[in-house]
């Protein structure tokens, strides 16, 4: 079955990027001219999505403005001639269905996912989470659907990251079938680095099949309180069969301030109107 769906959970309240985000979205920051937000729903329009579900909180109404119509800034762009800025605009709005969900108690990413429910119904689905911005030239939920497709279970992106900031992530424990593919055996939510089965973290793109809905209304608490995707992904393997597809490209943290910066600096040098300049201010300014 085609994943067609989507679910992007955006309800957090960022308070890692305080003050900037008192009053607007941490996916509303801007990385160079577009929002975080934007490079993920784009990725998940690149992999063949037609439908997307936010699932929000308070204060995240920046988020359905900036893909809804507005009006009044596309007259202004008509009327001053400003045809590539109006063609820009009216995309961001056009690209996919976009629909809303309340998230009205912050209880972990998985009751963020259940909040999903009736979105998605009895479909496979993919997740994005809009902490990370994936640079690669195939975009990394559509490797994802690769495998789906060819397996025919749930797909967990994967990223060898150093085991010292492991206890940061979901790690799992799996058996290689394929050039970048492995059956997952085990996982476990923010390890320790001794309690680590391997050095592969999960990070923000999922594709799930709709069984994860039934595990996720039983699944109790567990790390922080909250309802744990990576719980009910364990339970759901000991059913199923899920993998991890290792994926290709470059993935960008930012939802840590320093992971933030060094995105800003990467995508800028791939700017053609000003990475040369832009290379030339770095080297004078670390001289």
């Amino acid at each position: 079955m085609k994943v067609k769906k989507a679910i992007f959970p955006v309800a957090g309240l960022g308070t890692r990027f305080l003050p900037a985000t008192k009053s607007s979205p941490k996916e509303m920051l801007p990385l160079i001219d577009k929002p975080l937000v934007q490079y993920v729903v784009e990725e998940a329009v690149a992999s063949g999505i037609e439908q997307i579900l936010f699932v929000t909180g308070r204060g995240k109404h920046n988020i359905e403005d900036h893909f809804d119509i507005s009006v009044e800034l596309e007259a202004h762009l008509h009327d001053k001639g400003k045809a590539r800025e109006l063609t820009r605009v009216r995309e961001i709005a056009e690209m996919v269905n976009i629909f809303y969900v309340r998230q009205r108690q912050a209880m972990g990413l998985g009751h963020a996912i259940l909040c999903a429910k009736d979105f998605v119904g009895n479909e496979p689905f993919a997740v994005l989470l809009g902490d990370d911005i994936v640079d690669s030239d195939r975009p990394c939920l559509a490797q994802l659907l690769s495998v789906f497709n060819k397996e025919g279970g749930s797909v967990l992106a994967l990223e060898k990251v150093p085991l010292a900031n492991i206890s940061s992530y979901g790690c799992v424990a799996a058996d290689q079938i394929g050039d970048r593919t492995f059956h997952v055996t085990n996982m476990i939510e923010k390890p320790s680095r001794e309690e680590a089965p391997s050095d592969m973290a999960i990070i923000g793109r999922y594709v799930l099949t709709p069984r994860i809905f039934e595990i996720l209304q039983e699944q109790k608490p567990g790390k922080g309180g909250e309802i744990q995707l990576t719980d009910a992904i364990l339970t759901l393997s000991k059913e199923e069969k899920v993998y991890g597809c290792l994926f290709e490209g470059s993935r960008h943290d930012c939802g840590d301030k320093l992971g933030f910066l060094k995105a800003t600096v990467d995508m800028a040098l791939k700017r053609k109107e000003f990475c040369a300049e832009f290379e030339t201010y770095l080297r004078q300014r670390l001289n």
